[in-house]
This record gives structure tokens, sequence and C-alpha cells, in this order.
């Protein structure tokens, strides 16, 4: 039991890996050292969006019309291989560029029915949720309402080394804060009873009463506990819901009809898959859990959105350009500020020029990348987040669909194999490069 809900702390944080699975992650590793941060940019920031002016540059939508026959059939010869080889029931994939769009669901949603994945369902997308916090903060600093280097004593109170921490390494997870989602008694509570409801001024105490894991700055540590404080930061200085800011600021300007902010419900909307974990008190490797109706609360600003592979595509480019979010800039500064070791910045990772972010919460599992050397967008999202390949014991299924490949989350197995097919293979960040 102890390592099944370790196991909850690096999944439902979205960017670690579970159980220490070692290759195949979206996101950055729990350990190492970052690049000190504060008022600088990190050392070789610069490096992994070779031109963000030319990215900027990009505001004229893309093609909607279909693909290529030839560039289709490769897009589906490695969705179908990629989903093979996951430990997953279902995936859908989407993938826009200049060329066209392709749109297209496999495997089934509901393995007691045989219902079959839909493009339409909507999912629970995690992590990628700090995409959005992070971009709301950019947009009140934009408007002159805040700065990057803002101690967070400034807005909030009783956050250790308070005067030291910014709002910059909130976004970009080198605050020391440790991640509530690391405390046991957190843990345990929440797979007790996976229904309850977590307020946001919870997720904050817990989080803030964990010692810090460094001095401001000095390190690198992806931590949830970051991601609330910048969503108290932002309701802070509106006088608004978070509810509320996303809805104005994001979801209706980009028109993300399918894009839903929950609260504190586990209502969500239809059509949706069924989604499966191998986190909680009762899952077993031949038996996973349907986490489907577990509460999202606990994940609040940091990870409780969701959103459809319709929404992503449209959202992950304007996130990649800053298009009818960011001015030129503040979105110049973002495509520039990721660490060389962590491939974090701020609120993005950033990978060989793919930028984007994972996803995972029990029972699903998104990754939304943009390639910025291709203008091109790959969004995948599983109805599972149990990893297959060389993992530790009783992380993946006792029938392990590969067994002789690096261990991978199943969203991330299937992105991979895409983006070798479209001829720049995404390599996970601190990765060699």
């Amino acid at each position: 039991m102890r390592n099944r809900r370790a196991a909850v702390v690096a999944l439902m944080i979205g960017s670690l890996l579970l159980a220490g699975c070692a290759a195949g992650g979206g996101s950055p590793s729990p350990t190492g050292s970052a690049a000190p941060t504060g008022s600088e940019t990190p050392a070789a920031a610069s490096e992994c969006v070779g031109d963000p002016d030319a990215v900027i540059a990009r505001t004229a939508d893309l093609p909607s019309t279909p693909m290529p026959e030839a560039a289709a059939s490769a897009i589906d010869a490695a969705a179908q291989q990629g989903l093979k080889d996951a430990a997953a029931p279902g995936v859908i994939v989407g993938v826009q560029s200049p060329d066209g769009l392709f749109l297209k669901a496999y495997g089934v949603a509901d393995p007691a029915t045989g219902e079959a994945m839909t493009t339409d369902m909507h999912h629970r997308v995690g992590s990628i949720s700090k995409t959005f916090t992070g971009t709301l903060l950019l947009q009140l600093i934009d408007e002159g309402e805040a700065s990057l280097d803002d101690p967070v004593s400034d807005y909030l109170d009783g956050v250790p080394n308070g005067d030291q921490v910014t709002l910059r390494m909130l976004l970009n997870m080198t605050s020391g804060l440790s991640s509530y989602t690391k405390d046991e008694a957190f843990q345990k509570s929440l797979f007790d009873d996976p229904v309850r409801v977590w307020s946001p001024d919870e997720l904050e105490a817990i989080g803030l009463a964990l010692p810090p894991a460094f001095a401001p700055g000095t390190d690198f540590d992806y931590s949830n506990t970051n991601t609330v404080l910048i969503g108290k930061v932002i309701e802070k200085i509106t006088g608004e819901s978070y509810d509320d800011v996303i809805r104005q600021r994001i979801i209706e300007p980009l028109g993300l009809s399918n894009t839903v902010w929950p609260g504190t419900t586990a209502d969500f909307p239809s059509p949706h898959a069924q989604g499966f974990t191998l986190q909680g008190n009762d899952a077993t490797p031949d038996s996973p859990t349907n986490a489907t109706e577990w509460n999202p609360s606990w994940g609040w600003t940091a990870g409780e959105l969701i959103s459809t592979a319709g929404d992503l595509l449209t959202y992950a480019r304007h996130q990649a350009t800053g298009s009818g979010l960011l001015s030129p800039e503040v979105q110049r500064e973002r495509l520039s500020g990721f660490s060389d070791y962590s491939g974090y910045g701020l609120a993005l990772t950033c990978a060989g020029g793919w930028i984007g972010h994972t996803g995972e919460l029990p029972g699903f599992n998104t990754i939304m990348f943009y390639d910025t050397t291709t203008d091109t967008t790959l969004i995948a999202l599983t109805n599972s987040d149990i990893p297959s390949g060389d993992c530790p014991v009783g992380a993946t299924l006792t029938d392990n669909p590969a067994s002789d490949q690096p261990c991978s989350s199943p969203a991330l197995r299937v992105a991979t194999a895409i983006s070798t097919a479209l001829g720049h293979t995404y390599d996970r960040p601190g990765a060699p490069r």
C-alpha cells in the first residue's frame, strides 16, 4: 500500500513519473538541480525554443481540413502501435499542422460495455491546468498588476520564506515549497475517501506545514503547492473567483466551449470515458480501480480542469504563440524561461523545441505538446494513468503490454510514437539532448 500511495504523488502532480519510472516521462525528474532563478533567466534557456519571435508571429489559424493521406496514415499507424504498447483501454489523438488536421479515437471508453472512444469525449486533464493558471498570472503581469519578481508575501501571508519566494519561482517550481501531495496524511485521506471535497485553504495549509525542500531559487522541485498559491494570488489581485477569471480570460475568448472548471464537484460532462488506475486502496495489477467519479477538488488550480482534444488543440497553439492571451514581450519571456536541466519554465515544459505539459489524475493521462520547429500541435488523451514497460513491481498491469520497453505513461507512449512518425521525436525534459 505504501508504494501505491507514493505513486499517487508522482502521477497526480502531473509532472513526475509513476513509482520512480525512469524513462518516458513527459516532464521533469523530481531530483537534481536546476539553474538558479530569480530575476535572471536560467542559463541555456534560449536553446530550447530556437526562434521565439517566429513562434510569436504565428497568428493565423491553422487549417482544419483533413491531413494528406500519407501523413494521416503514418500518424494512424503510430497511434495504433502506441496504444497496443500502452496499458490503456483507449486513446484520443489530435494532430494539427500547416498540412491540416488529424483527429481520431481508438479503443474503448468503457471495457464493461464495449463503448468505443469518440473524439468528442471530455477528459480530466490534470496538471495541464497549471498552464492555464500560469497564463492567467502572466496576463496580470502583462497588465501591470504584478511583477514576476514580486515576493509572494506582497499578496499572501504565512508562506515560509515568503519575502524571498517570488511569483517567478512559483511558476518555474524553484520556490522550495513542498507539494501537499507528498504529505502521507493527505494521501491516506484522499484514498480513504476519494469523493471528498477539498478546499484551497486545506491544500495550502498542508503544503505550507511541510518543511521547505531547499532555499528559494536554488533548486527545482515540482510542487502542487506552488500552483495553488498562484491561484490564490490571482484571486487576490482580481477580487474574483478563479472560476470566473479562467472563464472570462481564457475559456470564452478562445472559444473553448467544451472546457469546464468543475470547482468542488465531481460532475463530468458527457460524453466521457471511464478512467482506470492502480492508485488507491483497492487496485491491484490484476484489477485496476475505476476512478472516473473521484472528486478532483484536491487539485484545484494545479489539476482539476476538464477539456477535450479539440479544445486542447486550439489552446495549445494559442499558449505557444501567445496569440489572444499575452503580449509579444511577455510571451517572449515565457518562451525563453526554461531550465536546461528540468525543462520547466513559466508553467510550461520544453524539450527539443516541443513545449507544453503533461497531465495526470487517477484514471486519466493527457499529453499536450506543441512543436515550435514545425508549427504542429500534438494531443493524446488516455482513459488510464497506468504505465507500461520496464516499470517497478506493482506499478503496471500483470499483463504488461510492453515489458521489453522503457517504462512510460500511456498517453506519453502514444504521443512519442506519433512524434517519431512526424519526424521530430519528443524526448523528455532532462534527457540528454
